[in-house]
């Protein structure tokens, strides 16, 4: 874990945390259930831009660019614990 709450002019990011040499930003969705798409559909285009672009922003404080990733972690439900991580679930 690198980072909670990243927060900039552009949006937030919930989590920045490093997988080896890999700098991954991390969207954090829950939903109770699979109503209007569920978590997963509450990622929309306009969302994933704002966390590209708050990524950016992020990346400029640091000296030498690292390869990046964008994850989603789903959370479907407050009692069922389902919980699906997906790896490189979008980018530019």
């Amino acid at each position: 874990m690198v980072e909670t709450n990243y927060r900039c002019r552009f949006g937030e990011i919930d989590l920045i945390c490093r997988d080896r040499d890999v700098l991954v930003f991390v969207e954090v969705r829950l939903r109770e259930g699979e109503a209007f798409g569920g978590a997963a559909a509450s990622i929309t285009e306009r969302k994933q831009h704002k966390i590209v672009l708050a990524a950016r922003h992020y990346l400029q404080r640091q000296t030498a660019l690292p390869a990046c990733r964008f994850d989603v972690v789903l959370l479907r439900g407050l009692r069922d614990n389902d919980i699906e991580w997906i790896r490189n679930a979008f980018g530019e």
